[in-house]
């Protein structure tokens, strides 16, 4: 069954400026929509490396978009609509496809304002052609459902664009362990996503976990909550093994907030950098699943009433420090980012795993996962390939900071960002924008370790470009605070 539901109110907003954009104070607007992008029919299951088909819906996957506008006046100063969606990952069609919509319907609207970002539940339609081998008969396809995603996200960003009123945001900060490092070290140097830990020669977990909760709070002129986002470094993957649509542990986040501060309240969940997390725990797993059955919890009900709480937290400071003018500013420009080579040896590999995969049956995602690196390699040769251009955003609200960056981003980039940022809070968010497959962006050290993740098929872009995408960010939000904050 077709689940929809359209929710309009009233936020304050976040300004966007393109180039040199103006930081000073200016009146807030925004509108805000959120809509069901749950396919009417069944679909393949985007997120492993195995066909799955719907066989049902166990949780509606949403589209949240914020329309955000600046004026002095009735002069507009700038807008922007951010719009976060419960899929695996953000193709270039889909976001192309939207935009044009918009388009259509906005003549002369800047539709590169519009930022869409996934929260990487595993449980979400498969947006790319190729990817799986999908049965034809009564099962949608990639196209036809990016065409329906289209159709609703550019729903949400219209109807969010028309509701836009005067309003009023802040911003909190709460903590909670939600996502834990996936990659188990062993003693040779080697790592293993999800590798097991009660092993003779398990040594450490590979990387850093970043505990923030980071929350932006939206009431209207009347002081009621509208809307919030919240940012964190985990993706939406609890579920992500199981075969009907779900949007993971945003669904139920979502349900608690409304039903204590109204059902229209509208919720973007965020991905931070997040690349190398889970929200599965790699050890005292015992530990942890003997508390949940004594408080009665399953595990997605356990994580979500962790991130309410953290939500609680920073809500009860930040409904007292609510701002209508504050600084805004945004900048975005394309970024050119070194892609990672393919060795004649991983090209010789690739090559054996596709012809050995293509031997079996229903093995469709093997041989396309493979067969990627021998194309790259065979690009190389040839001297063909393409740069890697990724759409990197960066905004300033009041005290706090935006960043965008299309990949799986580990972890350690991120606290990099939010480290040399000068901003009181920095919010970054992965997975935004157009994101190509294989798009985990990890460290050098996970590279020397190898496994999932961090393996040629894994990576478009070299952990050159991890530096380079740090070092631009935190430029890009220094021109925004000329002085930094005491």
């Amino acid at each position: 069954m077709f689940l929809s539901t359209k929710r309009n109110c009233f936020l304050s907003a976040i300004g966007f400026f393109i180039c040199a954009g103006s930081a000073d104070a200016a009146e807030l607007y925004v509108g805000g929509a959120t809509v069901s992008i749950t396919p009417d029919k069944p679909v393949a299951l985007w997120g492993q490396l195995h066909t799955r088909i719907s066989l049902g819906v166990e949780s509606p996957v949403m589209a949240t978009a914020l329309a955000l506008e600046s004026r002095d006046g009735d002069k507009m100063l700038d807008r922007a609509i951010l719009v976060a969606c419960d899929l695996v990952l953000i193709p270039a069609d889909a976001l192309a496809k939207t935009r044009a919509r918009v388009q259509k319907a906005l003549p002369g609207f800047p539709v590169d304002k519009i930022i869409l970002s996934a929260t990487h539940t595993h449980t979400a339609p498969v947006l790319t052609e190729g990817v799986y081998e999908i049965p034809k008969e009564g099962v949608m396809q990639p196209t036809e459902y990016v065409e329906f995603f289209a159709d609703r996200a550019a729903e949400a960003v219209l109807t969010a664009w028309k509701a836009r009123q005067p309003g009023k945001a802040s911003w909190g900060l709460g903590e909670a362990v939600i996502a834990h490092n996936r990659r188990a070290v062993y003693a040779d140097g080697t790592a293993v996503m999800y590798g097991a830990t009660d092993k003779p020669n398990f040594r450490m977990i590979e990387g850093y976990e970043d505990h923030d909760v980071n929350v932006l709070f939206f009431w209207d002129a009347k002081d009621k909550l509208v809307a919030t986002a919240i940012n964190i470094a985990c993706p939406a993957q609890e579920v992500e093994g199981r075969s009907a649509v779900n949007a993971d542990f945003w669904h139920p986040v979502r349900e608690t907030l409304r039903a204590k501060y109204g059902k229209d309240l509208h919720v973007l969940g965020w991905a931070a950098a997040a690349g190398d997390q889970s929200p599965r725990p790699m050890f005292r797993k015992q530990a942890d699943e003997r508390m949940r059955k004594l408080r009665g919890l399953d595990r997605l009900q356990d994580i979500s009433r962790r991130i309410v709480r953290a939500w609680d937290d920073a809500y009860d400071g930040a409904k007292n420090d609510l701002h209508t003018d504050m600084p805004l500013s945004h900048r975005i420009e394309p970024l050119e980012l070194p892609r990672r080579e393919v060795s004649e040896r991983e090209w010789q590999l690739a090559k054996a795993d596709v012809a050995l995969y293509s031997k079996e049956k229903g093995q469709q995602t093997m041989v396309w996962w493979h067969q990627q690196v021998v194309t790259r390699f065979d690009q190389q040769r040839a001297g063909t390939v393409k740069p890697f251009i990724m759409e990197l955003h960066v905004l300033r609200l009041g005290d706090i900071a935006i960043a965008t960056n299309a990949f799986e981003l580990f972890t350690d980039y991120g606290i990099q960002i939010k480290a040399r940022s000068p901003a009181l809070q920095t919010f970054v968010i992965q997975l935004a924008g157009s994101t190509e497959m294989g798009s985990y962006l990890p460290t050098k050290r996970a590279v020397l370790g190898g496994g999932y993740s961090a393996i040629v098929q894994s990576n478009e872009v070299d952990t050159e470009a991890g530096q380079i995408l740090v070092d631009r960010t935190v430029e890009r939000i220094n021109t925004l605070w000329p002085t930094k904050p005491k």
